[in-house]
């Protein structure tokens, strides 16, 4: 079932296809925990991740970002909080990498997340594989999922729109051959204001989003929600950092 809405909350105004899984609503204004551990972390395991994903929900979270199947499905177990679902997966053929084809999308839906995310960033999909046919093909499928786009610059933001996604991403910005290295932090969060001017779809702010002031600003700036994810639950790049400010003082 889909519903035809105009919806205003703070400085976002969406316009369109609202799906009725009331994800928008849940999670404005507040902090999303990505919970994800690679396989050679030492946290990985759906086990693990379901207990972080617990920690996010007591400490306030109002969602969690989840990669892989079995995760996914051990997080909906442990929290009824809404979910970002994606699919790690690299291919020989191109270096989209975030839920990369529809196959891929379809495993997360199935699922029964509220949002699938997939990377938007302007390269060569796997197989060649055409992101609006798949779109086109997973929107009949799974008309009541919204899907996010994982952009990395103001292209993507547009050809993302264009598609028809239902929200923007911040999360490939500085990992893209057009963004390598960029921070979403620089000049007091520069590029998320002009992506928030560049489209009226909500925007998740996600990437290098590392403190809790960055966090807050940019909810005040008008993303709708934030991401966060290394700076909550990679205990081993929050060690290295202490470990490296250490070390400098030598």
């Amino acid at each position: 079932m889909q519903v035809l809405f105009s919806y205003t909350e703070g400085n976002s105004s969406l316009g369109g296809i609202f799906m009725t899984n009331n994800f928008l609503k849940a999670v404005a204004g507040g902090l999303i925990v990505s919970c994800q551990a690679l396989e050679n972390e030492p946290l990985h395991g759906s086990h693990i991740m379901a207990k972080m994903a617990l920690a996010a929900k007591q400490a306030g979270a109002v969602g969690i970002r989840a990669n892989s199947v079995s995760d996914i499905c051990a997080i909906k177990q442990a929290v009824s909080l809404p979910l970002i679902g994606i699919i790690k997966k690299d291919y020989p053929d191109s270096k989209v990498y975030i839920t990369p084809t529809l196959a891929e999308m379809r495993q997360v839906a199935h699922t029964n997340v509220e949002v699938v995310a997939c990377q938007v960033t302007n390269q060569p999909r796997p197989h060649n594989e055409d992101l609006q046919a798949s779109l086109r093909a997973f929107r009949q499928e799974f008309p009541d999922t919204l899907l996010m786009a994982d952009t990395g610059d103001l292209a993507d933001v547009k050809l993302a729109s264009k598609l028809g996604f239902d929200i923007i991403g911040t999360t490939m910005h500085g990992y893209t051959p057009t963004t390598q290295n960029a921070n979403i932090a620089n000049n007091d969060f520069a590029y998320l204001k002009e992506v928030l001017a560049t489209t009226e779809l909500p925007v998740i702010a996600e990437g290098k989003i590392d403190t809790p002031a960055k966090a807050k600003r940019v909810l005040e700036l008008g993303a709708h929600a934030v991401v966060v994810g290394g700076a909550i639950t990679r205990p081993q790049e929050i060690a290295q950092r202490f470990v490296d400010r250490i070390k400098s003082s030598h």
